[in-house]
């Protein structure tokens, strides 16, 4: 995968705006004013955004007579999950290691915490 589409798939995802309506096109095709209805603001501002989603490949629009329908593409969520995942792999045996090495931790502090009352006990 080009470095490039990575870059423009998370900055697009950056946006919350922009992930509600990738989140409303998981239910299907949506025309323009359909996405446009649950946001606050202008219609140029969505088409923004649309232009920002369909530039990073999120999105797909077509035009049929009047309506012009869009739709998601999964492709690029597809190779930035992929590439998420990669990096979740190392997190996640970096975490186990730890988790073992805190254990260990706990163990030795529990083993001379009972070395300690043994001996008070002693001189009592």
């Amino acid at each position: 995968m080009l470095k490039d589409q990575l870059s423009s798939t998370f900055a697009a995802l950056a946006d919350p705006t922009r992930r509600a309506i990738l989140a409303r096109l998981i239910a299907g095709e949506a025309s323009v004013t359909e996405l446009a209805a649950p946001f606050d603001m202008t219609m140029p501002a969505v088409s923004k955004h649309l232009k920002v989603l369909q530039r990073a490949g999120l999105i797909a629009r077509s035009r049929e007579a009047q309506w012009r329908p869009c739709r998601i593409e999964g492709e690029p969520l597809k190779q930035a999950a992929a590439w998420l995942d990669e990096y979740r792999i190392v997190w996640e045996q970096r975490l186990d290691r730890l988790e073992i090495y805190l254990r260990g931790l706990k163990k030795k502090e529990k083993a001379h915490g009972r070395n300690k009352k043994k001996s008070r006990s002693r001189h009592l």
